[in-house]
């Protein structure tokens, strides 16, 4: 009682393995009319449904080499390239003279990035037809994928991450679906500090594939360059989980618990006040992982913190100048540097560091940082009073006359007056420093100016017209005062 169609679905489920089926003029008239159901769909760009029809035409006359190839069609619209492939492989194992099947298989090699095997499948086509264009053109592509497949691993060995990144994108062009070349490409942005980028490409990836291991290990190397060292490590360990034989990860992996490990060791230290011992941590964390640029930015940083503790302010401007080298944006590393050039009395360099800061920050704190070493610079262009006396900044009103008793004594012009004329003038130049000196620092008010920076001249002081010798005259005339008869100074 069974309908010709039932009766013919029931064979065909139980009889596959009898004889070859596409000879019944019923599935077969069935199945092209489940191809041209199908074409219908494909045309309107409902591949969905096309790779419906597709499959039921294949069920009904799985012998057919046209169907399987039809279906690969659409799973490469549907970028289910890998899907394609194995249509592609059974069309031509069917009919090795199907030529949009040599194409098509030639193309999922080409779009996943197997140079070499799409290569083959285009050399077979211009076998079955010497002047097809398409296999032509598509041979050309597979050669240059090759090539620049060649000029990436030359590039990756000489540590050259542009030339590996500009090779992977014009061999993407080609083969758009190559996770290999893409991770490849990921991995060198990394290396090169484009980490969103490079962040983006491994989670594209991953979104299609949680598992792959290559993806995992770039997401965790960005991380890792990023200073973010717990992450980092999670997704080297899911790689490893994934592939434990991935040499990369393990090294990564090791690197980054390493350098954890070794810094906070380091900040342990800093913060008992074992500055010392910090400093050697600091120096050995540093030869970790030259290629972790955020870390080492920070670990300079930090030794520059350490130097200048341990007084070492030269080797602490050259450590801030190392981290400033690896992270231009590093405000810490600017703000370090600066206060050691104020320590070292280089006021331009403090100024030039400073007005970087509040360029980026516009903060309070780092407008009156700024104010300060200005204010610094400008007192330093000016006659240093107190290095003329030979007296301290914190010197006494008594320690500032005995010193310009001194110094007045030493360079009056007439104990040299038997000397050159060249070291007359220098000796009568000295003098008047000094008595300019006494003028400024023995007087509170004006004192008080020079210190905080302020012009002398705003108080009627004007020192180019500035006379030592009744400086001279006022400090020793009188009673018990000094005086010079020739060379000969009496009491």
């Amino acid at each position: 009682g069974s309908s010709p169609s039932g009766w013919c679905h029931m064979f065909l489920a139980q009889s596959h393995s009898l004889f070859d089926l596409s000879f019944c003029p019923f599935l077969h008239r069935e199945a092209e009319s489940f191809k041209e159901q199908g074409n219908a769909f494909y045309v309107k760009k409902d591949y969905a449904e096309a790779f419906n029809y597709y499959t039921k035409a294949i069920d009904m006359c799985p012998k057919n080499a046209s169907y399987y190839g039809n279906r690969a069609a659409t799973l490469m619209m549907l970028c289910r390239y890998r899907d394609a492939l194995e249509d592609c492989q059974q069309a031509v194992r069917l009919d090795n003279t199907f030529i949009k099947g040599h194409l098509r298989e030639g193309k999922c090699h080409l779009l996943l990035g197997n140079a070499m095997a799409a290569s083959r499948c285009f050399q077979r086509v211009l076998e079955l037809e010497s002047d097809n264009s398409q296999a032509q053109q598509e041979l050309k592509n597979a050669e240059s994928i090759l090539e620049y497949e060649r000029m990436a691993e030359i590039g990756f060995e000489k540590r050259d991450f542009r030339m590996v990144v500009f090779c992977m994108d014009r061999a993407l062009d080609s083969a758009s679906a190559c996770h290999k070349f893409k991770i490849l490409k990921a991995e060198c942005l990394a290396l090169l500090g484009r980490y969103p980028e490079a962040q983006s490409v491994a989670s594209d990836i991953l979104r299609m594939d949680s598992t792959n291991a290559d993806a995992l290990y770039v997401r965790g190397l960005c991380l890792y360059y990023e200073d973010c060292i717990d992450k980092a490590v999670q997704f080297f360990v899911q790689a490893l989980r994934m592939a434990p034989d991935h040499d990369k990860a393990r090294l990564a992996c090791r690197n980054a618990k390493a350098l954890k490990a070794k810094k906070e060791e380091g900040n342990k230290a800093f913060k008992e006040g074992n500055y010392e011992a910090a400093y050697e941590l600091y120096s050995e964390a540093l030869t970790i992982d030259p290629n972790n640029i955020k870390t080492n930015a920070k670990l300079y940083c930090n030794r520059a913190t350490v130097g200048s503790k341990l007084k070492k302010l030269e080797q602490a401007i050259e450590d801030c100048t190392k981290a400033i080298k690896l992270d231009e944006t590093y405000i810490k590393a600017y703000l370090r540097r600066a206060q050691c050039y104020m320590d070292t009395e280089q006021y331009e360099e403090a100024v030039r560091d400073y007005e970087k800061v509040y360029q980026t920050e516009k903060t309070k704190e780092h407008k009156q940082l700024l104010k300060n070493a200005q204010l610094e610079l400008k007192k330093s262009k000016r006659k240093d009073y107190y290095k003329i006396l030979g007296v301290d900044k914190k010197a006494t009103e008594e320690e500032i006359k005995k010193a310009y008793r001194k110094r007045a004594l030493l360079h009056h012009p007439d104990r040299h007056s038997g000397a050159s004329a060249e070291v007359q003038k220098e000796e009568e130049k000295k003098f008047k420093e000094v008595g300019e000196a006494f003028s400024v620092l023995s007087d509170p008010k004006k004192k008080s100016r020079y210190d905080t920076g302020q012009d002398l001249e705003d108080d009627g002081m004007n020192m180019g017209d500035f006379d030592a010798n009744n400086i001279f005259k006022a400090f020793f005339g009188g009673p018990g005062g000094f005086s010079f008869e020739g060379n000969i100074c009496s009491v």
